[in-house]
């Protein structure tokens, strides 16, 4: 199974897609889109929603899972993510994928186990998970793999339960 993770962001929405073998992860695909904070949103949006749909295309993933919004004292800075936010997760259903959500700190328990870890802890053990020495690219990239691995530890325990 491929997983699409996407850390979804107006000025950078991070991606990884990992694929799951018998309870291992390989990484397939990892990136980050970055837009200008001088470019209009509407034009920022329709760079994500491209990025991602090529993404889409090269890496063949089975289903998308995306990080929801966590408490913003601005609430120009919740609105932009959150459409940026939309946008990702309509470039994920124009291929029909399966979308999932998660929480921040599920992510981080799903990933660490215990929700308040740091940015340094999430990246170290999204390496070692993927037997990678590094990520390279900003933490929305390692937060992105990080949505991704959550759900592949989310699918895994719904079949424990079957």
């Amino acid at each position: 199974m491929r997983i699409l993770g996407i850390d979804p962001g107006s000025l950078k929405t991070g991606f990884g897609v990992i694929e799951v073998l018998r309870g291992s992860f390989k990484l397939v695909d990892c990136g980050y889109i970055s837009n200008s904070s001088k470019s209009p949103l509407p034009r920022r949006f329709l760079k994500i929603f491209s990025e991602l749909n090529n993404v889409i295309d090269r890496s063949s993933p089975d289903c998308a899972a995306i990080e929801t919004l966590f408490y913003f004292k601005n609430p120009r800075t919740a609105f932009k993510l959150g459409e940026a936010r939309g946008v990702a997760v309509l470039a994920a259903a124009h291929h029909q994928l399966e979308i999932h959500e998660y929480e921040p700190r599920r992510i981080k328990q799903a990933v660490i186990g215990f929700g308040s870890a740091h940015k340094f802890q999430i990246k170290k053990m999204v390496s070692s998970l993927l037997g990678l020495k590094t990520i390279e690219g900003p933490e929305d990239v390692t937060d992105a793999l990080a949505v991704a691995i959550c759900h592949a530890h989310h699918l895994k325990a719904e079949v424990r339960r079957q």
